[in-house]
């Protein structure tokens, strides 16, 4: 459903907007409560197969084939028709797309912005390039559904969601293989399998792309620094969303870390959808927390 603001003019006339959000799928979301939302869906590519990242994606078997592929692979951005059509009707849209440097996903919503505000005049959209991924993107559709059903202006929205990228979310990770990342160019072949025969697990945040911050020996280790890292950006017990890769038990760990000593501190165990999997990869953890 759309989520309907009335806005009182000085005639006292009410205007009904249709408000919406958006993200490409490298958000981790289909659907939100309380507000209209759509996703467009990236696609993970291979020579032998792609794969849509949409509602009929089968994860596991795709993570299971990209396991076992060995030839070069990587992601398409959703095209311009594609963010055009998540926009559908509404007067005011809030576009969110995963970094930038990964990704077109950015440069297509903002050719769709122009297209869609110049054939609809009066219309706006706000693109944000997240420069991060899953779980923090998250956390920024939250905020916008949470200023909006203040009743803040569009300006207002696009301001204050900014200041709260800028102080307040932020973005973690840790990723049990680098297979994919090779195979996408990211990183060498033999880094990626250097890793894998040590037992290494990377743990990083997104800083001009992937940033590997540290590297430890086994998962337990992992986990500890992720939440010392956590706390180094300025964690004090906000929210946080942990997506992982078919690792719940890693997740609950983690959890069961931060609540161990912020007792009141919210935390969401949710899964990765296709892209976000693509590179977490099985066993990956990509956590989005709220910073002060």
């Amino acid at each position: 459903f759309h989520y309907v603001l009335c806005l009182s003019e000085a005639k006292g006339m009410d205007i009904k907007m249709k408000i919406k959000i958006v993200a490409d799928s490298g958000a981790n979301m289909r659907t939100m409560d309380a507000i209209d939302f759509s996703c467009a869906p990236l696609t993970i590519v291979t020579a032998e197969r792609e794969f849509r990242d949409d509602e009929s994606l089968d994860v596991l078997e795709m993570t299971d084939f990209l396991k076992r592929f060995q030839g070069k692979s990587g992601s398409a951005c959703p095209g311009v028709g594609d963010w055009l059509e998540a926009f559908g009707d509404a007067d005011e849209v809030y576009c969110l797309t995963i970094i930038s440097l990964l990704s077109g996903s950015y440069n297509a919503a903002m050719a769709a912005k122009a297209q869609y505000e110049e054939k609809h005049p009066g219309r706006k959209v706000f693109v944000l390039d997240s420069y991060s991924a899953g779980p923090e993107m998250k956390l920024l559709a939250e905020k916008i559904r949470s200023l909006v059903s203040e009743g803040k202006t569009f300006e207002a929205v696009c301001r204050e969601v900014l200041e709260y990228k800028e102080r307040r979310s932020c973005l973690v990770f840790c990723l049990e293989s680098l297979k994919n990342l090779a195979n996408n160019g990211r990183i060498s072949h033999a880094a990626a399998a250097f890793s894998s025969v040590m037992g290494i697990r990377v743990v990083g945040d997104v800083k001009d792309g992937l940033h590997p911050t540290d590297k430890c020996r086994g998962e337990k280790k992992a986990l500890l620094k992720i939440f010392s890292n956590m706390k180094g950006k300025g964690y004090t017990g906000g929210t946080v969303i942990i997506d992982h890769c078919f690792n719940e038990k890693a997740a609950n760990h983690l959890k069961g870390l931060i609540l161990s000593e912020f007792e009141a501190a919210k935390v969401r165990i949710e899964k990765t959808l296709g892209l976000c999997s693509f590179y977490a990869e099985q066993g990956g953890l990509m956590i989005g927390f709220e910073r002060g």
